[in-house]
């Protein structure tokens, strides 16, 4: 229940977000909230992280639905691992189901909170901490890697 109710948290705080800018910003309208460091500024990432891969929508859209397929089918599996990898995998996952809804439904992921090095959304934030535990569990608590 833990993991719907913070999943749930998650998605609404994007999809609010983004609703937000696309109702109320131009694309590429740029707000300053903290200069020089931190902008909102409205693009239509058509790509992946850090424009790669322009124009792909449709192959980014697949990979990211059978990325979750996996993890849906093999839930079973991840819930008999560590709070790191379940929480991973939970909170990265539905980041990425977030940027699956954006590229269905306007053919670009909605991005807008700009720190002039990259410009990224609440998705994208989710999936980087969804990621950073996932790292955390193979660096600091598998014994593998001692």
């Amino acid at each position: 229940m833990r993991y719907a109710l913070t999943a749930a948290l998650i998605l609404l705080a994007d999809r609010v977000s983004k609703f937000l800018v696309v109702t109320n910003m131009q694309d590429g309208e740029s707000i300053p909230l903290v200069p020089p460091v931190f902008y909102l500024t409205f693009v239509r990432n058509r790509g992946a992280a850090f424009g790669l891969f322009q124009g792909r929508v449709v192959m980014l859209s697949l990979i990211a639905a059978a990325c979750l397929l996996l993890v849906i089918s093999q839930w079973k599996k991840v819930k008999a691992k560590s709070a790191f990898v379940r929480w991973g995998i939970v909170i990265s996952g539905i980041g990425a189901v977030g940027n699956l809804i954006d590229r269905l439904r306007w053919g670009a992921v909605i991005d807008f909170l700009d720190v002039r090095l990259f410009v990224f959304n609440v998705a994208d934030a989710a999936i980087v901490c969804g990621v950073a535990l996932l790292f955390w569990e193979v660096l600091v608590h598998d014994p593998q890697t001692r």
